[in-house]
């Protein structure tokens, strides 16, 4: 018997790639307005992840209506990075190319000429993989991504097999990750992690957007053992269309012992993160707990709801 949530993406899938593009956008604004209404859970830890961008941009008291439509804005954003991402494998180098510009293109450039890798670090925003198919498809880079194993094993088995349709080189997050990430750098891959959440809850402590937490050491980690720099990117939709941002690397210079300078360096992506999220943080697809007080709130919650 096929796997009912695996049939759901590969039936998504296919008529996201065959239905008139008209038809698709309506398609995904009934399903996010829905998603929104009744993903209790992630709404509300969307309000309280946007509440702190808000807080760190220190722009005027968001109202309640202000952030209601920012968590709604997200929804849209997050149905439209899945219906993006469907349509890849059908797209020619041309059509993604017409769709997709970069600022700070010279920044990869320069740390591809200067040693291995380099590695690319985002946050969950914005249409990521579109970039990295284009990296593929039209400079013609390699590229390889760490992701995160799904709970479903066929599903997961089905996305893999997807990006590797995409032209991607996938890295289970695993055991084996740190070794297979280390040769992708060494063979000039461009490495993507997207390092705004702790998955495997390894970490090193953070201050993000006015709270501690833990983030991802990896990129910290790969790039003083290898040399690789490390480049804080975004990918932003402006309308119909994609734009990246590359910021300078981060100074992986050695400064003291090793478990210093890679929690230094976390920070220093921490705080360029912050500044790529707060530019447009309606397209911040974080729906998970993040912070410590994410999930106290969440136990308390469980613990009213008994």
């Amino acid at each position: 018997m096929a796997n009912p949530t695996l049939l759901v993406y590969r039936t998504g899938a296919f008529l996201v790639q065959i239905a008139p593009q008209s038809l698709v956008r309506w398609a995904v604004l009934i399903i996010a307005n829905l998603a929104f209404r009744f993903a209790k859970q992630k709404r509300t830890l969307m309000e309280r992840h946007l509440l702190r961008v808000f807080r760190y941009q220190a722009a005027e008291p968001v109202s309640s209506g202000q952030l209601r439509s920012a968590v709604k804005d997200a929804f849209h954003s997050y149905a439209r990075y899945w219906v993006d991402t469907a349509r890849l494998p059908k797209l020619s180098p041309a059509e993604l190319d017409s769709d997709f510009t970069f600022v700070g293109w010279e920044n990869l450039e320069d740390a591809r000429c200067l040693g291995p890798g380099p590695i690319v670090a985002l946050p969950h925003l914005g249409g990521w993989e579109w970039a990295g198919m284009w990296l593929t498809q039209v400079p013609k880079l390699p590229v390889s991504v760490v992701v995160e194993r799904a709970a479903n094993d066929e599903l997961f088995r089905w996305m893999m097999q997807f990006r590797k349709r995409l032209n991607m080189h996938i890295i289970p997050l695993d055991a084996d990750a740190g070794a297979a990430a280390s040769k992708a750098l060494a063979d000039g891959h461009i490495l993507c992690l997207v390092c705004d959440r702790d998955i495997q809850g390894t970490g090193v402590k953070v201050n993000f957007f006015g709270e501690e937490t833990t983030l991802p050491a990896g990129a910290a980690t790969l790039a003083l053992r290898s040399g690789a720099a490390v480049l804080p990117v975004a990918v932003y939709y402006q309308g119909r269309r994609q734009l990246g941002v590359v910021r300078p690397a981060l100074d992986a210079t050695r400064q003291g012992r090793f478990r210093a300078d890679v929690q230094r360096m976390t920070q220093d992506l921490a705080t360029n993160l912050e500044n790529l999220i707060a530019y447009a943080p309606e397209q911040w697809h974080l729906m998970s707990p993040n912070w410590p007080s994410d999930r106290e709130f969440l136990a308390q919650q469980a613990t009213a709801a008994r």
